[in-house]
């Protein structure tokens, strides 16, 4: 298996990914408030940020990043390479999915499912321990991180090769402002069926964010009925689709300070 250098790409799928791709060619637009907008992902990709220091004696713990963009496109910057740089900060190696959109959600989960295969595959090369991989996902990457932190007893898709074979299923899960997890009750979709065997999570939104925080609430309302160490933090204001960039809401600096917390009490060691 070749290495990977830092911020080197490689492809999900060997040849056309499982299932619907879309035929527009891929862009990368500057948009409102300076993030970058990915659109038209045909062939979803991974790219590897390693943690300084990491090395085949000293493996790294590890975090798949998924950005969010309403499946329609992705915040790469916002939600995707500032966050695996600040992963790489509490020493834990980033792999950034950029998975498929728009309007794609079971390739996009199919994306997700076989690049943890492909991360523990390629642990050893990479220097990444295998047994503390974890997931965080903003917004649609947060629904997707929730659906594949409950969906990983079988693939949605056909078997490829070796890296089907190894589990999908995270270690850990970090929801950032997830939308989508809710029913009109409030209640959990059953899409996202928590049970004890969920992975331990930790979970931040927003009063006033415009896509409710019901979701977040019945997840987490789940997962503490089924016995997993779970977090919820609740801020009264900051809305949606703030990444970690400084702005005159406390959320966006304090989330990173609680998960960074979390994540070397429980995960670094």
């Amino acid at each position: 298996m070749s290495t990977f250098t830092s911020q080197t790409t490689l492809n999900v799928w060997p040849k056309v990914a499982s299932g619907i791709v879309t035929d527009q060619p891929e862009e990368h637009i500057l948009g409102e408030r300076n993030v970058t907008r990915t659109q038209h992902v045909s062939v979803p990709q991974l790219t590897l940020y390693p943690a300084p220091g990491s090395s085949a004696e000293y493996p790294a713990p590890a975090v798949m990043v998924m950005p969010g963009g309403g499946y329609s496109i992705l915040a790469y910057d916002l939600e995707g390479s500032e966050i695996c740089q600040w992963l790489n900060t509490l020493g834990f190696t980033a792999v950034l999915l950029k998975y498929r959109v728009p309007d794609n959600r079971e390739g996009a989960l199919m994306d997700a499912q076989r690049s943890m295969g492909l991360i523990r595959q390629h642990a050893s090369d990479w220097h990444i321990d295998a047994e503390r991989l974890g997931v965080i996902g903003f917004s649609a990457g947060g629904h997707l991180s929730a659906r594949l932190s409950t969906n990983y007893a079988s693939r949605t898709y056909d078997r490829l090769d070796a890296a089907d074979d190894l589990s999908c299923k995270p270690d850990f899960t970090m929801l950032v402002y997830p939308a989508y997890l809710n029913d009109e009750d409030g209640s959990l979709k059953a899409e996202c069926p928590v049970d004890e065997n969920t992975p331990p999570v930790a979970i931040v939104q927003t009063q006033d964010d415009h896509l409710t925080i019901d979701g977040a609430i019945a997840y987490y309302k789940q997962a503490v009925a089924n016995k997993v160490m779970a977090e919820l933090h609740l801020y009264p204001y900051g809305g949606h689709g703030y990444g970690m960039r400084a702005g005159e809401h406390a959320v966006s600096t304090a989330w990173p300070e609680l998960f960074g917390k979390w994540l070397t009490t429980h995960f670094a060691k």
